[in-house]
């Protein structure tokens, strides 16, 4: 086995860790009679040889050895190392130069292209090695077979004939779910084959006996013709998740014991079986992902069946949804309502996963999270704030209780007040629940005193900005000026490290306090003067809001208006200026440059003060409605100015309207999701109400 491995000279080769000299070891371990090694193993190969999905000349010197222990039935894991070689072989290159380009550079630490090329050319010589492991005795090789195939194969209508003959034969659920999955694969990569598949695909969804088999069939239909995924498809679907509901006769397990390693491989494999534990049938999540996929826009369609699935009995139906619906709402704009209050239902669930599931999602909702307010209330007063977990109650710990009253706070629920009182008074404080203040209106007044009580515990050294800067922006939400003396001690006693942030973060709190923050005028006019822009400019706005005089306030900032100014720095004066508003008239000159500036967010910064500062639309308009094209995450500043302009913005009536009638998110992206994403689009569609609002009814 493995013949030929000495000859290679491996240490001229390389991997994502430097010479590849060790790359040996870890090839014969995949051939190891321990579990334990071969795991460890594998996570190497991923970890170093496959680092991120890249191809290194190891890599490709790899692949000999990988298909001959893919060949040998006496190695263990082999299904495994199918997924390591179909990784590996996997990415689809075009003629597409700038494609090429982004792969490959002349800078040694980026891959050649070409080696994506060559690992997909090696692996498809040797592909006919993964015809015969379609009826491997192993099940785990079986499941990984039928994807090499259709990936890699350059036979596609030989493997289709193939793997429909499979189908016939196979009885695994699971491996029957793959063979489905790679024949909608071959019709996605294969247009010649694409017409014959979707008629097969669309005869198994109502011809196949086993429910399963049908909603696979259905969900890889849809995927290779979305455009013609039928009207019925939401009930078509439930009646298909409760046939697998009551056909299901036992709970899905781990599978074989393995050995347990310290290693990523391990816990990914982990997490997989915790999730899939006591489940009949936790393939359906993935079968659902791919439908879902395929519906993209059809949000109310999507809706309509994850409602079905919330009031499913199969709780691990409701957690999909859940996840579903996460990954729905983050990206489209819809009537969540019922939505929301079904998962809120959930918290009272008995099982912990499910509870999680429900409290992760309530999280991100913020305003959205209203109609699961009350039951976040009712679960928040069943669970005592010092109970410890027992068996089975995970949600009572720590983070699960967090969880629920940051997705109460955040969702503007004035009942989390009392809930925040007693959080402040334990030793630690999710950070999260403190930026969470800020929507709760005058009641949260009452947490002023404990806040000024964990400001006065901070300590002065190089940990302070992380652990000051969510008390100081709580103390400025609920207008906690009794702290004063504990936010100067603060803005004075700021270490080195990180001094500026700190000085900011103070400045911004005295601004909030108002009026009554006067006796720290001494330190903030100190610190107008201060190098940084970001501080000084935070020091002008305490000041204004202290006392109003723009004598000081206005030279102040217009320095940091001068040019060849950094832009953050321009961007930063701007918007005081624009805070000052018509006493600040004077700025208006120096303001108008911005609006010519290469930068984007200079002109959107100076547009909409030049508004503020001067009431005069006539210029910065036309500048705002450029940036809004130009940079959809720009909207939300632009659109607070619209709405305050009021009929003076008449000429971006049109733009507001097609932005309320856009059913995808503004701040959507593919693949990635932030705490705040929809919290921040439902903002800009306020604002675009309000200034529509504000424009028909001509007033301001």
């Amino acid at each position: 086995m493995l013949t030929g491995i000495e000859e290679v000279d491996w240490a001229s080769l390389g991997h994502a860790y430097g010479p590849a000299d060790d790359v040996p070891e870890l090839l014969r371990g995949l051939a190891s009679a321990d579990p334990a090694e071969r795991e460890t193993a594998l996570d190497g190969m991923y970890g170093a040889v496959h680092h991120q999905g890249d191809v290194y000349d190891s890599t490709l010197a790899c692949i000999p050895f990988l298909l001959e222990l893919v060949a040998d039935p006496g190695v263990q894991d082999r299904g495994c190392i199918v997924e390591l070689l179909t990784s590996i072989g996997g990415i689809e290159l075009d003629d597409d130069d700038e494609e090429l380009d982004e792969l490959g550079s002349e800078d040694e630490e980026f891959i050649p292209a070409a080696n994506y090329a060559m690992a997909a050319a090696a692996i498809a010589a040797g592909a006919d090695v993964f015809l015969g492991l379609v009826s491997d005795a192993d099940p785990e090789v079986r499941l990984a077979a039928p994807c090499a195939l259709a990936s890699l194969h350059p036979e596609p209508a030989r493997v289709l004939t193939l793997l429909r003959e499979r189908l016939t034969v196979e009885r695994d659920t699971e491996v029957r779910l793959a063979l489905v999955a790679a024949v909608g694969r071959i019709a996605l990569r294969h247009a010649a084959l694409r017409a014959e598949t979707i008629e097969w695909l669309g005869w198994l969804a109502r011809a196949a006996h086993d429910p399963g088999l049908r909603l696979a069939a259905l969900a890889q239909r849809a995927r290779c013709a979305p455009g013609d995924i039928p009207d019925d498809v939401v009930p078509w679907v439930t009646g298909l998740l409760e046939e697998i509901r009551t056909s299901a006769d036992r709970p899905a397990g781990p599978g074989g014991e393995r050995a347990a390693t310290p290693t990523l491989i391990g816990q990914v494999r982990e997490l997989l079986e915790e999730h899939a534990a006591g489940r009949p049938a936790p393939w359906t999540e993935e079968l659902l992902r791919t439908l879902h996929a395929a519906l993209d826009d059809r949000v109310d369609d999507r809706i309509a069946l994850i409602v079905a699935q919330l009031r499913s009995p199969d709780w691990g139906q409701r957690s999909d949804a859940i996840w579903l619906c996460g990954g729905l709402i983050r990206v489209w704009r819809g009537r969540y309502e019922e939505v929301v209050r079904l998962v809120g239902a959930q918290l009272q669930d008995p099982e912990p996963r499910l509870r999680e599931a429900a409290t992760s999602f309530l999280e991100r909702l913020f305003e959205l999270g209203a109609p699961a307010a009350d039951a976040l209330a009712a679960r928040l007063a069943a669970v005592p704030s010092a109970a410890p977990p027992g068996p089975n109650q995970a949600f009572v710990g720590r983070s699960g209780r967090d969880g629920a009253l940051l997705a109460l706070a955040r969702a503007g629920d004035t009942r989390a007040v009392p809930l925040l009182a007693r959080a402040l008074e334990e030793p630690e404080v999710r950070r999260e629940l403190l930026y969470a203040m800020d929507g709760l209106g005058p009641s949260a007044a009452m947490l002023a005193p404990l806040l000024r009580r964990r400001l006065a515990e901070v300590e002065l050294d190089e940990r302070l900005y992380d652990r000051a800067a969510p008390l100081l922006y709580a103390l400025a939400a609920v207008r906690g000026a009794q702290a004063l003396p504990e936010v100067l001690r603060v803005l004075r006693g700021a270490p080195a490290h990180r001094r500026d942030w700190v000085r900011e973060a103070a400045l911004r709190t005295l601004a909030a306090f108002g009026p009554a923050a006067r006796v720290a005028l001494p330190d903030v006019r100190r610190l107008l003067a201060a190098e940084s822009a970001a501080v000084a400019t935070a020091a002008a706005r305490a000041l204004w809001a202290a006392e109003g005089d723009r004598g000081d306030v206005l030279p102040a900032l217009e320095r940091w208006l001068r040019p060849g100014a950094p832009d953050a720095d321009w961007c930063a004066a701007a918007q005081a200026l624009g805070e000052i508003g018509p006493a600040a008239a004077s700025a208006a000159g120096a303001l108008r440059h911005g609006l010519a500036s290469r930068d984007l967010w200079v002109r959107v910064r100076g547009a909409a003060a030049l508004w503020r500062v001067s009431g005069d639309a006539s210029e910065s308009l036309p500048v705002l409605l450029a940036a809004w094209e130009e940079n959809r995450h720009a909207r939300v500043d632009i659109a607070e100015c619209l709405a305050e302009m009021g009929p003076a913005a008449s000429d971006a009536q049109l733009v507001i309207l097609t932005e309320l009638t856009r059913r995808r998110r503004h701040n959507a992206r593919e693949g990635a999701s932030g705490s705040h994403d929809i919290h921040v689009d439902e903002k800009l569609l306020t604002l675009c109400r309000a200034a529509l609002a504000r424009m028909e009814r001509g007033t301001f």
